[in-house]
C-alpha cells in the first residue's frame, strides 16, 4: 500500500542526512509511517544500544529521488511498496540479504512473493506487511448488503456520500474487478472500459482524498463509503467506531504488500541487517501490525502468537484464508501502460 501518510510525528525523525556519515551507533531508515510508532522502534534501540534515525516519505519516486541524490552511506533501511521492489533493483539501490536468515517459512504463503523481492536468484526485500485496498464504510448509514458487490458500491444510491482513495493502482484495480478483469490483465485495450467504471465511480464522489482526509471524512460522517479503503483505513479507528468497518466484495479486492530491505552502500549493513530480521520477527511483525498509523495484517504468521484476541479479531485473522484467496495484486503496468494509467486517472479527476 503506497503513498500513505501520517499527522503523527515521532521524536526520532531524521531531518536531513546529507553530508553527514552515519555514526557506528545511529541507523538511518527511510519508511513509511507506521514504522514510526516509538513502540516499534524502542525496543530494538535498546536491544542494540542505537539511535533508529527515521524519515517518512510518500511515493516511491520520493525515495528513489532522496536515495539517488544522497551519497553512499547516508541511508541503510529502506520500507518500499511490494511492486515497487524492482525499480529500487534496477537503480542500484537495494543490497542482496542472506535469504536464508530470514524466516519466511513462517510467513503466509501467498506473501512470501519471491517474484518481487527475489531478482535472477537474489533476494534483495522481505514482506513485512499487507493488506486490501478495498471498500470501507459506515454500516449505520449504508445497507452492508450494498456493499457486498462493486455494482452497488458506487451506485446512484449513494450518490455524493462516496470518497475515493486517491491512488490510481489501486482503484483503476478494483474497476477492473468490477468488469471480470484481472489486475494483471489490464492493458491498453481494456483502458477505455475502466474509464467508464471511473467516469461513474467519480460522478458518484464527494471527494477524491488521501489517507487521512478519506479517514477523517468516514469518521466525521462527511461520506459514508470510501473506494480503496480497507482494514489499514478504519482498525485504528474501531475501539470508538465499531460501525466504520471493510468488507471485501464478491468481485474480489486489491491486496497490497511493502517490502524491507538492506540499501546498498549502508554503513551500517549488519546493523542494517539486525533491523530488518527484528522487523520481520514475530515480536516485531505484532507491534507492526498494530501501529498508531495504520493497522495492516503481519506477513509473518508467528505474530499472532503475540497479539491478543481482540486485536486478531479487528485484523480479520481467521478470514485471512479466504480474503488472499479472492485477492489480487496491485497491478504492475509497464512504463508505457503505466503512462497510460496516470493519464487516465487524472482525466477521471479532473471531471
Amino acid at each position: 500500500m503506497n503513498r500513505l501518510t501520517s499527522t503523527l510525528l515521532a521524536t526520532t525523525v531524521l531531518t536531513s542526512v546529507a553530508g553527514a556519515a552515519a555514526a557506528q551507533d545511529q541507523l538511518n531508515a527511510l519508511v513509511w509511517c507506521d514504522h514510526m510508532d516509538p513502540e516499534l522502534i524502542a525496543p530494538f534501540e535498546a536491544a542494540h544500544n542505537v539511535t533508529v534515525n527515521l524519515r517518512e516519505y510518500e511515493g516511491t519516486g520520493a525515495a528513489l529521488a532522496l536515495l539517488e541524490q544522497s551519497r553512499p552511506g547516508d541511508w541503510d533501511v529502506l520500507v518500499i511498496d511490494g511492486i515497487d521492489v524492482f525499480r529500487a533493483v534496477e537503480a542500484g539501490i537495494l543490497a542482496p540479504l542472506p535469504a536464508d536468515e530470514l524466516p519466511t517459512a513462517d510467513f503466509f504463503p501467498e506473501v512470501v512473493m519471491d517474484e518481487v523481492n527475489t531478482i535472477d536468484g537474489v533476494t534483495y526485500a522481505v514482506t513485512e506487511k499487507f493488506g486490501y485496498n478495498t471498500i470501507s464504510y459506515n454500516s449505520a448509514n449504508v445497507d452492508p448488503a450494498d456493499m457486498e458487490t462493486l455494482a452497488t458500491v458506487w451506485s446512484e444510491k449513494y450518490d455524493g456520500r462516496i470518497s475515493i482513495y486517491d491512488y490510481y493502482l489501486p482503484v483503476m484495480g478494483l474497476a477492473a474487478l468490477s468488469e471480470g478483469i484481472a489486475t494483471a490483465d489490464i492493458s491498453a485495450d481494456n483502458l477505455d472500459a475502466l474509464g467508464g467504471v471511473m467516469t461513474t465511480m467519480r460522478s458518484r464522489a464527494a471527494s477524491v482524498a488521501g489517507v487521512v482526509a478519506a479517514q477523517t471524512a468516514l469518521a466525521t460522517g462527511e461520506v459514508d463509503i470510501v473506494v480503496g479503503g480497507g482494514e489499514w483505513l478504519t482498525a485504528v479507528l474501531a475501539a470508538e467506531q465499531p460501525e466504520l468497518t471493510w468488507t471485501i466484495p464478491s468481485e474480489g479486492a486489491v491486496r497490497w504488500t511493502q517490502s524491507l530491505g538492506v540499501v546498498e552502500g549502508s554503513a551500517n549493513p549488519e546493523l542494517a541487517l539486525e533491523f530488518v530480521k527484528y522487523i520481520v520477527s514475530p515480536e516485531g511483525q505484532a507491534r507492526l501490525a498494530t501501529s498508531s498509523c495504520f493497522w495492516g495484517m503481519p506477513a509473518n504468521a508467528a505474530a499472532g502468537d503475540f497479539l491478543s484476541d481482540e486485536q486478531k479479531a479487528v485484523l480479520r485473522w481467521d478470514d485471512q484464508p479466504d480474503y488472499l484467496a479472492r485477492t489480487q495484486l496491485y497491478p504492475a503496468p509497464d512504463d508505457a501502460l503505466d503512462v497510460a494509467m496516470q493519464d487516465l486517472w487524472l482525466d477521471t479527476l479532473a471531471q
